[in-house]
């Protein structure tokens, strides 16, 4: 089921939402009772993602745009 919620009480109360959608909820986020974005969890599995580039493993100066390339 979808809630609908305004954007300053999203903004007010972040942490709770930020639960409520972990948990499985998904929200219609309203700004002058116009709806502007809905938010819903994430559910990852396996075969849906695949990991491009890890820049956690990227050394800390930054790395040329060719190497960049070369791991894609």
């Amino acid at each position: 089921m979808e809630n609908i919620i305004g954007l300053k009480d999203l903004r007010k109360n972040l942490p709770d939402y930020e639960k409520k959608i972990a948990s499985g909820a998904t929200f219609l986020v309203l700004k002058k009772s116009k709806p502007i974005f809905r938010i819903s969890p994430v559910f990852e599995q396996e075969s849906e993602w695949e990991e491009a580039i890890d820049f956690t493993k990227m050394k800390k100066g930054g790395v040329a745009i060719e190497d960049l390339l070369k791991r894609l």
